[in-house]
């Protein structure tokens, strides 16, 4: 079986990607994977470090805001139609993959003229654009969310959860490992904050503002950056021992383990591996995203008591002191983790690889 995976631009859509990848090549060794991004995102790196051929689509999203880089879009688009088409044709798959970002567009349109099924996996509670002008050609729609059928026709939808990295599916019997890890102490509570692969300016100013206030509260942090803040956040750290800053986290799996709390963004992936590492959570969603998806996809747990929120807007105020109330009371973080537990689906990528050999046939 040949399949393409097309995709990218954040970890929340090459790590499913990937994890859908895996779980292909374990069920049929095999499987020949070809993914296509677009060039100069995250992706071109992330893909070929995973140990799959990745081919780059010259596209970039249409700005919101009037700018002259919009000018360049249409010339863009057709490159990429054009190139999508190419590839597909000299590729010959058998299937086509859309996980959402840039490159799923060209690729998917291109596919679908050419007579492949596609499967498209919409990792959001409220469906992208481009995922939504596809849909009328996809054979499978797998979703991560109820009621998405007010985005796609009903008959197409199955619900599958997301995909996430195999790592993170069980993380319960790694913290002695994570904390040596870390170098942190088994006695003091830990606090794990993650903006996202790229990053989140108000998650690093509410930490970088209430650190001496979680010292004081005995609290140690793992603090993922992002590469822009990175160096002004070592620098704030620099007089506490307990605050250990990274701009990237490779070990995402021990990071969870050492955690008794997370406070992160409410992009897709991260309230998937969330529900799957069971973890009490605060979650600031990001304002700058299409149609404020991140709060709809907090809202899915806050409304079941599985997570709390703190909007982008009030975190700088009120986040280090909501962080602060939840590390001193056990009955509200045991009620979150049961809840957050029952949203938790570890064999996500396994079913969709399930319905991309089924579409094969």
């Amino acid at each position: 079986m040949r399949v393409i995976i097309s995709g990218g631009g954040t970890g929340g859509h090459i790590y499913p990607a990937i994890a859908i990848a895996n779980a292909l090549k374990a069920k049929n060794p095999a499987t020949e994977i070809l993914f296509v991004g677009a060039q100069g995102r995250m992706e071109m790196q992330k893909v070929p470090a995973a140990g799959y051929e990745i081919i780059g689509l010259d596209i970039a999203g249409f700005q919101r805001e009037l700018t002259l880089k919009n000018l360049s879009f249409p010339i863009k688009v057709v490159k990429s139609l054009w190139a999508a088409r190419q590839i597909v044709k000299d590729f010959r798959p058998d299937v086509a993959v859309g996980v959402g970002g840039y490159a799923s567009g060209p690729l998917l349109w291109a596919a679908s003229g050419l007579g492949v099924p596609t499967l498209i996996q919409e990792q959001n509670s409220y469906a992208g654009v481009t995922n939504k002008l596809l849909s009328s050609k996809a054979a499978k729609i797998c979703v991560a969310y109820e009621g998405m059928d007010k985005f796609f026709p009903k008959n197409k939808i199955m619900f599958t959860g997301n995909p996430v990295r195999s790592d993170i599916v069980s993380v319960t019997d790694k913290n002695p490992e994570a904390l040596s890890f870390f170098g942190l102490n088994a006695s003091a509570p830990v606090l794990l904050v993650i903006g996202g692969s790229l990053g989140a300016r108000t998650l690093n100013e509410s930490m970088e503002q209430g650190l001496a206030k979680l010292q004081a509260a005995g609290c140690q942090v793992i603090w993922q950056t992002g590469k822009h803040f990175s160096e002004r956040a070592k620098a704030a750290a620099q007089a506490y021992e307990s605050v250990k800053v990274f701009d990237f986290i490779n070990r995402m799996d021990l990071a969870y383990s050492a955690a008794d709390v997370v406070v992160s963004r409410a992009g897709a992936l991260s309230v998937s591996e969330l529900c799957l590492v069971r973890k009490p959570a605060i979650l600031v969603p990001s304002p700058n995203v299409a149609e404020d998806h991140q709060t709809k996809n907090a809202m899915a747990l806050v409304s079941r008591k599985a997570a709390l929120m703190v909007t982008d807007a009030a975190a700088r105020q009120e986040l280090v002191g909501k962080v602060l109330d939840l590390l001193q009371n056990t009955a509200l973080q045991q009620e979150l983790k049961q809840n957050i537990a029952t949203l938790g689906r570890p064999d996500a990528a396994s079913q969709i690889a399930d319905e991309v050999i089924n579409i094969s046939k």
